[in-house]
């Protein structure tokens, strides 16, 4: 604009109106951006997986879990599934409740989502916080059975090869 013409409304509307469109691409990055942030199974956020019923849910899962829960669950993952919705009633109340189990075998639903469960690893019960991620694993991935061998220096008893220790 040149110093002798007259100042125009128009210009400066134009200005606003483009940082209200900035603005508002602003906030629509941060949506998205977010929503990219969240959990999501397989394309559903954790709120849809709950809302599922088991069918769909069987579907969205691996081969080998969807065969076994399409077969049906055995007595004692039954009994455990009904102990953690229990348990889930409960942790809605206020109370925080362990439920153990020796069942390895049983697939992390969506429900199952927040609850502590005591696997057994044949030693003691690990306590396994349940995190969204964790859905279509089995429990016994997160208890595990071996421990990292960490092997002393040899000594008395040794075998005859291995009690030659090199001088430094």
């Amino acid at each position: 604009m040149a110093p002798n013409e007259e100042f125009d409304g128009e210009e400066s509307e134009e200005l606003e109106e483009e940082e209200i469109s900035e603005e508002e691409e602003d906030e629509l990055d941060t949506e998205a951006e977010l929503d990219r942030l969240r959990f999501h199974y397989r394309g559903f956020t954790l709120d849809e997986l709950k809302k599922m019923n088991m069918d769909q849910f069987i579907q969205l899962l691996p081969a080998r879990a969807r065969r076994s829960l399409k077969r049906g669950l055995p007595p004692r993952q039954k009994k455990l599934l009904e102990r953690l919705r229990r348990a889930y009633r409960a942790k809605k109340r206020g109370k925080d409740l362990l439920t153990r189990t020796h069942v390895r075998d049983m697939i992390i639903f969506p429900e199952m989502v927040g609850l502590k469960i005591g696997v057994y690893n044949g030693l003691k019960f690990e306590t396994v916080d349940i995190k969204p991620e964790m859905i279509g694993h089995y429990l016994g991935e997160f208890s595990l059975t071996r421990k990292h061998v960490q092997h002393g220096s040899p000594g008395i008893g040794a075998t005859r090869s291995s009690k030659y220790v090199p001088l430094k």
